[in-house]
């Protein structure tokens, strides 16, 4: 007479009882966020220079593999936090088979990390982007996007007798001019056009005091550089890209393999998942 009422009263339960241990979650995933800020902070403080990726243009087309793997390591210990904590802080399953604990564990790590991901993006973006100096400009330079990227090469190509007097506005004028053309011309692979070649050579002949001869040699070896310069951006922005793709995926699996582990604590059974 007992049995259908202790078998009804531990669907009862276990029905009753939250699958999602929500508080639990965004603790872990807001402690993660945190302690992913602190690293970045320390990252920029010790030198690691893609931490804060390339806030000169000199320093724009360089990738180091230190830096890659930093945020690596910065997505491992962050995660591993957040995901325990999530996992240690939760609420007990009565009821639930082993298995299913430990899916669910699985699922909180993962669900803290999603959240500490969507709360770095949205929330500490601003913070971010001040202690590393603007990650997203650099980027923009990094696509070669950004006429910065350039602007080294345009004025070597400019560049003319100091001693001569020439009116300032105009020459800002033209220098703007044709760094406009040079970003809009290589953009996307592109080249220039004969047209924009022959305007060019007559603004740095006129501009630098040279024959058009010499101006058009400069220009060629400009475009040269340029696309040499580009390239390179190019390449270190999907270098960038593929290390943070990494260090997501390390993120995550750290997070729901440390709340498999907060929640064995959590419940006594860790001792037994060796």
């Amino acid at each position: 007479m007992n049995a259908p009422t202790i078998v009804e009263t531990a669907v009862v339960e276990d029905a009753a009882a939250s699958a999602v241990s929500w508080p639990a979650i965004l603790a872990g995933g807001a402690a993660a966020a945190a302690i992913s800020l602190i690293l970045l902070a320390f990252g920029t403080g010790v030198g690691f220079s893609v931490v804060s990726p390339w806030s000169s243009v000199a320093s724009s087309t360089a990738f180091h593999v230190s830096t890659g793997l930093y945020l690596i390591v910065m997505a491992m210990v962050a995660s591993s936090i957040g995901g325990y904590l999530a996992g240690r802080l939760r609420t007990r399953w009565r009821g639930a088979h082993s298995r299913e604990v430990f899916f669910r564990d699985t699922a909180h790590g993962l669900l803290a990390w999603a959240f500490a991901t969507l709360l770095s993006a949205a929330v500490l973006s601003s913070a971010a982007n001040t202690i590393v100096g603007g990650t997203t400009a650099s980027l923009s330079r990094l696509a070669g996007q950004h006429t910065n990227l350039l602007s080294g090469t345009v004025d070597a190509l400019l560049r003319g007798d100091p001693a001569s007097t020439r009116d300032a506005a105009a020459s800002t004028a033209s220098r703007d001019e044709v760094t406009q053309i040079f970003a809009s011309s290589l953009q996307g692979g592109g080249d220039f056009s004969m047209a924009d070649r022959a305007y060019v050579a007559r603004v740095v002949a006129e501009r630098a005091g040279i024959s058009e001869t010499a101006a058009e040699q400069r220009v060629t070896a400009a475009i040269e550089q340029a696309k040499v310069v580009i390239d390179r951006a190019r390449k270190a922005a999907a270098q960038l890209a593929l290390w943070l793709t990494a260090s997501l995926l390390v993120g995550a699996f750290s997070a729901s393999l440390a709340a498999i582990e907060g929640g064995g604590l959590r419940d006594g059974t860790w001792r037994y998942q060796v």
